[in-house]
């Protein structure tokens, strides 16, 4: 037997050795991802379905649908004024200033984070200061809502003399969600492929004919999601309104936006607070109003996304 014969001789043990090993490796393998799957349906099916529960409480609490109780979400629930009476209190007020505030709040922290995160991404130089906003803004998006509330109350109610009104309230709303909106503004801008810019450079545009109309309808989906999270928060927050000075008891409607106000979040926190029981189903029917409207600005949202984004 030759020296090449008995080499091979020699190999073949091993190299059947190491088959049988990455073989049992895969299976390993394979049964390590069948486990992980299944972790991951399960809490999926738990998350889910303890949410289910949780809006099926309520909906039982507000309307008496599964109980056969008294049903608190009517119409003079909808055209009532907060009152100490349970059967008399309604939620108009907060309903007309969660929309009012909401609106604002879009208003002013949309076209800004966008047009900042535009700048940070398409203008911007890469300089010591270009990098202490970003990690500014970064770190922003991980302050406590309360914080903001302390820095409503004394830049837009005490310095510019605003006041407790809507104007303050949307204001402090808007510079809680403006790190959000920034930080995923530019996430979905950076994913723009850069040979589309190429190309539109290439064809004789500007850089702003080019962030206007190739860059911005192809991000456009990003940054519509990331105001969804915005105002998802937005809309549930409770503490900087309180910290501005937002009341629990309005009997009116607000002329204007430096009205009073108060809002569905305070409100149903209000009602929560008090001892009978009646008040705790009018803050289940409050949950479900502040529902459906969260639910109709992320629809409003997720259709004004698909209808207007560009695909290449």
């Amino acid at each position: 037997m030759s020296t090449q014969e008995r080499a091979s001789v020699n190999v073949q043990p091993a190299e059947a050795e190491r088959i049988d090993r990455g073989a049992g490796n895969l299976k390993w393998r394979h049964f390590k991802g069948n486990i992980l799957t299944v972790l991951g349906w399960f809490s999926i099916i738990f998350g889910l379905g303890t949410l289910l529960v949780l809006i099926l409480d309520v909906l039982n609490r507000a309307t008496g649908i599964f109980s056969g109780g008294q049903n608190w979400l009517t119409w003079e629930f909808f055209n009532n004024f907060d009152s100490r009476f349970a059967q008399r209190a309604g939620a108009k007020a907060a309903i007309v200033g969660t929309l009012y505030t909401i609106s604002l709040t879009i208003l002013f922290a949309f076209p800004l984070g966008v047009a900042a995160a535009i700048y940070l991404e398409e203008y911007a130089t890469d300089n010591w200061f270009t990098r202490l906003v970003e990690i500014n803004i970064s770190n922003l998006a991980a302050v406590p809502s309360i914080i903001y509330g302390l820095l409503g109350l004394q830049v837009f109610a005490r310095w510019l003399l605003f006041g407790r009104s809507i104007l303050t309230g949307a204001l402090t709303l808007a510079l809680l969600v403006l790190p959000i909106i920034i930080v995923a503004s530019r996430e979905s801008i950076r994913a723009v492929p850069l040979s589309l810019r190429q190309a539109s450079y290439a064809l004789g545009a500007t850089r702003w004919q080019t962030v206007w109309h190739v860059v911005l309808p192809q991000a456009v989906g990003g940054i519509l999601t990331g105001s969804i999270l915005a105002v998802s928060r937005a809309i549930g927050e409770t503490a900087p309104l309180i910290t501005i000075g937002a009341l629990t008891f309005v009997p009116f409607l607000p002329r204007d936006i430096f009205d009073i106000f108060t809002v569905l979040p305070i409100q149903i926190f209000n009602w929560t607070s008090r001892p009978q029981d009646d008040f705790r189903s009018l803050a289940a029917a409050g949950i479900l109003v502040l529902l459906a409207i969260l639910l109709t600005i992320n629809a409003l949202a997720i259709y004004l996304r698909n209808r207007y984004q560009k695909r290449y």
